[in-house]
């Protein structure tokens, strides 16, 4: 069985190393081929275009930055559509439009394929640590077919629904980070100008009752930023206007949603956007007359 992987940036890239790292042979393209040279080394073999990942691969994987790139890379004469092989089948891990997805999946299938989503939750820390998970959408007797390489991505399988509920849980699991993510700054610039050292105010809520996975491991973001982004202020901002969108078409109010997103443009208008989203402090911070996080490097 081969496998094949489009889009090989932080996560993804990652994703097909462990599916590499897993014995399995993997033939990859990215955009940007630089990128990929640590996975040819490690074992991959690098496609010319995502048409050729799909006429090489049993079962794809792809993992974009948004609906936009994921169009670009399905469709056209050199898309993964167009090499789709019948019996293929497509997983689909990115946060994009259920829309979209439902859209492609209809041409998937009239080339013989199938198609499940399958986005994650969890970061490049969960992943690396063998600790992701992973909602899928999509025919059940599909997702079977295409387990056991999911678990080698990622331990923690949930089958949501039929095909683009996965992507819509996803997109409502993502608001939740960026929303608790400014409840967490708040908490910290609160102690912090009320007489507690920020080390310690991030020491403390660290060990209480509101320290949720997330918390845990981007909290200490508020003192030193990462070196790489692991989730960067734009495509948070992506993932947002993703449900906000989503709940003005069902009709759910998302006011912590809306101002979260809000926060975000200030941090772009500060020229954060390329931090992490968790650089929300620091918008909060200057708004409150303290200093910001430290940044990566010294920066």
């Amino acid at each position: 069985m081969t496998l094949g992987f489009v889009g090989l940036g932080a996560m993804g890239g990652r994703m097909a190393k462990r599916l590499v790292d897993a014995g399995h042979r993997v033939v990859g393209y990215n955009r940007t081929r630089a990128k990929a040279r640590p996975l040819v080394a490690a074992g991959m073999r690098l496609a010319e275009s995502p048409r050729a990942v799909a006429e090489a691969a049993d079962v794809i994987f792809s993992m974009v930055t948004d609906t936009a790139a994921l169009r670009t890379l399905a469709l056209g004469a050199d898309g993964i559509v167009a090499g789709l092989r019948p019996g293929a089948a497509w997983v689909e891990m990115s946060t994009v439009s259920p829309t979209a997805t439902r859209e492609l999946a209809a041409l998937v299938a009239a080339r013989g394929a199938a198609m499940v989503d399958a986005p994650v939750s969890g970061s490049v820390a969960t992943l690396e640590a063998g600790q992701l998970s992973i909602m899928v959408g999509g025919d059940a007797a599909v997702l079977e077919r295409v387990r056991p390489y999911l678990l080698a991505i990622g331990p923690t399988i949930t089958h949501v629904g039929p095909l683009g509920l996965a992507v819509t849980m996803k997109i409502a699991t993502n608001l939740g980070l960026a929303v608790q993510m400014l409840a967490f700054s708040e908490a910290v610039l609160l102690a912090e100008k009320a007489g507690i050292e920020r080390e310690r105010a991030v020491e403390t809520l660290l060990k209480s009752v509101v320290a949720s996975p997330m918390v845990k491991y981007r909290g200490p973001f508020v003192l030193k930023m990462p070196a790489e982004a692991w989730f960067n202020v734009p495509m948070m901002q992506k993932d947002l206007a993703l449900a906000l969108e989503l709940g003005r078409s069902v009709g759910v109010p998302l006011p912590t949603t809306a101002l979260t997103y809000e926060m975000l443009t200030a941090a772009r208008g500060l020229g954060l956007a390329e931090y992490d989203f968790a650089v929300v402090f620091d918008v909060l911070a200057r708004m409150s007359g303290l200093g910001p996080s430290p940044k990566a490097g010294g920066a």
